[in-house]
């Protein structure tokens, strides 16, 4: 299946909180979507691995993507070099989207750093043919370079690029992110004996609202979220400023 946009990030969970609005409003528009979990976060401090792969499935229907997947990378251990790299690549190669989202270069948590990092640099050797690589079937696949990466912002403020209005699709993606029951304020949740986390207070998930307002409140909606760009955006019809 090739996906128009492919959301690929450290955490299942990161994608709802920096960039699920986002991923909304090109559905909405008929664009095919897809997101690529690079752990399965093990090493957080509520829940599980499998509860989390379940939370991320339970989000994907939420939200309406096309496919969902996890690379299986060690969480918090995965570094940026060629192993890491092509473990990558086949994902990309096989879902050919023309646009990539991935993490922030700069963040509080060290997986959204290398995993931003790591993400790009995939993208920019998925287009070398000299790279090869192999589908689940074995069969050669052909390389592809997705036209633009674009870095979200999470926790850390980052002065944005672009933003996209997300307010028609805002209520959603609070729902999608609530699908991480065992991660966010969730208050049905169960975890006996689980510690309150960073991200499990209600001060937190106030804030990821907090943050979309602030950069609605930049290009006069009333939710959005910001992204970041190496590669300068160019566009042929100025009409497509709000």
């Amino acid at each position: 299946m090739k996906l128009d946009i492919l959301a690929i990030t450290a955490h299942p969970d990161d994608v709802e909180l920096c960039c699920a609005g986002t991923l909304l409003a090109q559905l909405a528009l008929g664009k095919k979507v897809g997101i690529l979990d690079l752990t399965r976060g093990e090493l957080g401090t509520r829940g599980t691995p499998e509860g989390r792969i379940q939370e991320g499935k339970d989000a994907a229907r939420i939200l309406g993507v096309h496919a969902r997947e996890n690379v299986g990378l060690a969480d918090g251990f995965f570094v940026n070099d060629e192993a890491h790299q092509k473990a990558i690549i086949p994902f990309i190669r096989k879902y050919q989207p023309e646009i990539v989202i991935t993490n922030a270069f700069d963040d509080r948590h060290p997986d959204h750093r290398r995993g931003g990092q790591l993400v790009a640099d995939a993208c920019f050797y998925s287009g070398l043919r000299m790279i090869q690589t192999v589908d689940e079937q074995g069969n050669q696949q052909k390389e592809w370079r997705p036209k633009q990466v674009f870095h979200s912002i999470q926790d850390r403020y980052i002065t944005p690029d672009f933003i996209v209005d997300i307010t028609q699709f805002h209520d959603r993606k609070i729902e999608a992110i609530r699908a991480f029951k065992s991660q966010f304020h969730v208050p049905e949740y169960q975890g006996e004996g689980e510690p309150q986390s960073y991200i499990s207070t209600p001060e937190f998930l106030e804030f990821i609202i907090a943050r979309a307002r602030e950069m609605g409140h930049a290009i006069g909606v009333s939710f959005g979220e910001g992204f970041t760009t190496a590669r300068k955006l160019g566009v042929r019809d100025l009409s497509v400023f709000i």
